[in-house]
């Protein structure tokens, strides 16, 4: 089998909003072969970044477009491929935005390679520890205490969630706000299910974070979530050795050698890779592993439309670490109808991993097609 072609298709709803919400566009990959397996991958990053990356012809040894790179491979040689990317586009792919097009193309083939052998993918990856997971709701922070009530209260209509973490949105503008809110979120979910706060990298500062920290102790956080940019390594050491909350960091990093930074000297207690961005199915199950080593959790990042939750399903599966999955709840038109028959939860708050070939999923055309931009 030989990858024929790759596809980088934009796909964006009509109106996007300068907010924290990723669901409203994506990158769709394919990837094509002379079998007729078609493989599906999604990027979390600037859609168009992406698309340039796959579609550049080569400019010199090291600086080749990926699907210059991969056309004719056999795409089964998934981690042979990977490091192939991964040197032959060394001029532009060592971190950032490289890394995440080669994630798209990453899950895609193993999406292909769970298609050609009548598996999922996490069986391919080291088996299953697990058929189903419980799901957390994950929303943007409103601004106001009334918007939070109304928001949990329709939430818990719909699904009997494990969890309820709001992040970015209205965090991050006071320290009084931002405890006020937080008060309003736990009023909200109630005393006994797991709260998790996003602050979207928003705090600046070590000692007003501690503050607010101090104070969120009390609200009895599950975690606290990415409170400074990532480069800010001994921030983040001394605000977890500084407070009982457990911290949450990983969206952000790509590839396995930013994650041992994070977990070896940053304090972090919960890993969160996002399969589209830290290089994909490969490098997160290496992340696993290294959590794993260092007693940490891993819960993937995963804000985006039904085949990155197809993939951090497949990915969950196949490790011993996880104990929850982000449901993204954002109400957005990708979020939910870009597969067929789009994850539900059951009447116990859990999701059911794929047991079919693959990443277990299939593409909605319409969707794509109605949506598509490039």
């Amino acid at each position: 089998m030989k990858i024929t072609d790759i596809e980088a298709i934009v796909v964006r709803q009509d109106k996007v909003k300068m907010i924290g919400d990723g669901s409203q566009d994506t990158v769709v990959v394919l990837v094509h072969t002379d079998e007729g397996i078609t493989g599906i991958g999604e990027v979390d990053s600037a859609p168009e970044v992406v698309k340039a990356i796959i579609e550049a012809p080569a400019s010199h040894m090291q600086c080749r477009g990926l699907k210059d790179i991969l056309v004719g491979e056999d795409p089964l040689n998934v981690e042979y491929l990977w490091h192939k990317m991964y040197y032959y586009s060394y001029y532009y792919t060592r971190r950032s935005v490289g890394i995440h097009a080669m994630s798209g193309i990453d899950i895609a083939l193993w999406d292909i390679a769970g298609k050609k052998l009548g598996v999922p993918v996490s069986r391919l990856i080291g088996g299953r520890f697990r058929e189903t997971i419980p799901a957390y709701c994950s929303v943007l922070m409103p601004e106001t205490e009334g918007e939070i009530e109304r928001l949990v209260e329709h939430h818990k209509k719909e699904c009997n969630y494990k969890g309820f973490k709001f992040g970015w949105g209205a965090l991050g503008k006071s320290e009084k706000r931002d405890v006020e809110l937080v008060r309003a979120c736990r009023k909200a979910v109630g005393p006994d299910a797991k709260l998790m706060i996003d602050i979207g990298m928003a705090w600046t500062d070590y000692k007003s974070a501690l503050r607010i920290a101090k104070q969120y102790e009390k609200e009895d956080l599950y975690w606290l979530e990415e409170p400074f940019a990532p480069d800010r390594t001994e921030d983040f050491k001394k605000l977890s050795d500084s407070m009982s909350i457990s911290l949450a960091s990983g969206e952000e990093f790509g590839t396995v050698y930013e994650f041992r930074d994070m977990i070896e000297r940053g304090g972090v207690d919960i890993v969160q890779p996002d399969m589209s961005r830290c290089g994909g199915i490969t490098v997160a199950k290496k992340i696993a592993d290294l959590a794993q080593m260092h007693g940490k959790k891993l819960i993937p990042h995963a804000f985006k439309t039904g085949i990155l939750m197809a993939a951090t399903l497949q990915l969950i599966a196949a490790i011993p670490n996880a104990d929850m999955l982000e449901y993204c709840a954002q109400e957005t038109v990708l979020s939910k109808s870009l597969v067929r028959h789009h994850f539900r939860l059951d009447k116990d708050g859990n999701v059911a991993i794929p047991d079919l070939p693959g990443l277990g999923i299939e593409l909605n055309t319409e969707t794509l097609e109605r949506y598509r931009r490039g």
